[in-house]
C-alpha cells in the first residue's frame, strides 16, 4: 500500500481518483489547492502525487516544482489541455508522467502502480535511463520495474555503458575493458553481447547506438 496525494480543486474529480486509489489498495490524502497541497508535503511522508494544473492559489507547475524540492517521488499531472507545450512545461518542472482529462481512473491507476514499481527498486546508488534502472549495490537491472536477468558479461557491458553516457568505445576497448587484456576471443564477442543485450532490453535497447566505424556508445536519451 502506498500513500497518494491527490491535488485536485473539482470535487467529483477528487471522489473518484480517491475511490480507485482506494480499490487499487492505496491510502489517500486530499488537497483542495495547490497552497495545501505544499502544506501536506511538508508535513506527510507520501509516496506519490496526482496533481491536477488548474487549481487556486498555486496551480500545478509551481507545486510540482517545489515538490520536487522536498521530494524525489513520483508525479503525475491532469490537465484539461492536451498541447505539447503544457506537458514539455509539466516534464521540465519534475512531472513523471501527465494526462489529459478526460481519462480512464483504471489507466491513471495503473500509471500509478507501475510507476510505485519503478520508483520502489531505486536506491540512492540506482543508475537510470528511459525505463531502464540498473542498481550496482544487488546487481540487478530493472525494466519498467520488472527484473530482467542478465548474464554477468551482459551485466557489466550495460554498467560500463551507463556510468560513461554519451562516451564512444571502441570494440577493442570494451573487450578489453570488460573481458580483460588477455582475452583470447574477437571482437566478435561484443556485438554478440550487444546484440542480446539489446533484445533483452527490448526498445529500451535504443539507448545502445552502434556508430559505424568507430564502436558503441549509451545515449540517455
Amino acid at each position: 500500500m502506498a500513500r497518494i496525494l491527490v491535488a485536485e480543486d473539482e470535487k467529483n474529480m477528487q471522489d473518484i481518483i480517491a475511490e480507485y486509489m482506494h480499490r487499487g489498495g492505496h491510502e489517500c490524502l486530499r488537497a483542495d489547492d495547490g497552497a495545501d497541497a505544499v502544506m501536506i508535503l511538508k508535513n506527510n511522508p507520501v509516496d506519490l502525487m496526482i496533481l491536477d494544473i488548474r487549481m487556486p492559489y498555486l496551480d500545478g507547475f509551481s507545486v510540482c516544482r517545489m515538490a520536487r524540492e522536498l521530494s524525489g517521488m513520483p508525479i503525475i499531472l491532469l490537465s484539461a489541455k492536451s498541447e505539447e507545450q503544457d506537458k514539455l512545461k509539466g516534464y521540465d518542472y519534475g512531472a513523471d508522467d501527465y494526462m489529459t482529462k478526460p481519462f480512464s481512473p483504471k489507466v491513471l491507476l495503473a500509471k500509478v502502480n507501475a510507476l510505485l514499481r519503478r520508483f520502489s527498486v531505486c536506491p540512492a546508488d540506482s543508475l537510470s535511463a528511459g525505463k531502464i534502472t540498473l542498481i550496482p549495490s544487488a546487481h540487478k537491472v530493472f525494466l519498467d520495474g520488472q527484473e530482467i536477468a542478465l548474464t554477468h558479461k551482459e551485466y557489466e557491458l550495460l554498467h560500463f555503458f551507463m556510468t560513461n553516457p554519451e562516451q564512444v568505445f571502441s570494440r577493442e576497448q570494451l573487450l578489453n575493458r570488460i573481458w580483460g587484456y588477455d582475452f583470447g576471443g574477437t571482437t566478435r564477442t561484443v556485438d554478440t553481447h550487444i546484440k542480446t543485450l539489446r533484445q533483452k532490453l527490448g526498445s529500451e535497447g535504443r539507448h545502445i547506438v552502434t556508430l559505424i566505424r568507430s564502436g558503441y556508445k549509451f545515449e540517455t536519451e
